[in-house]
């Protein structure tokens, strides 16, 4: 796995976050300025259940950053790679599908 392939997985959680981050504002904001009783509107989904839902993506979205630099950080030990379980290599094939995977498919299942 490449330092240029975790950099990019790094940008691409950073900017997930930031978007995020404004829609979440934006819908707390959107619910300050309305008085609308929203609970029992039955148009759709409640402004509530939209505010949850994308605090549950933002939490997501900060996991997956703590993943990347989790890896950044084993590349940069020389530690990249090896499953922390048993010490044995990862498989390329699962690196490029996971890269910020810590454990061997051993280990995973």
């Amino acid at each position: 796995m490449s330092a240029d392939r975790l950099g990019a997985e790094r940008t691409a959680a950073l900017a997930q976050i930031a978007a995020l981050t404004r829609e979440f504002d934006a819908v707390v904001a959107a619910s300050q300025a309305s008085n609308a009783d929203d609970e029992h509107d039955p148009e759709g989904a409640t402004i509530a259940f939209e505010r949850q839902q994308l605090a549950a993506l933002l939490e997501q979205a900060r996991r997956r950053l703590a993943e990347v630099d989790a890896a950044v950080t084993a590349v940069e030990a020389g530690t990249y790679g090896r499953c922390e379980t048993c010490g044995a290599p990862i498989a390329p094939e699962r690196l490029e599908a996971r890269p910020t995977t810590r454990t061997c498919i051993a280990c995973a299942t």
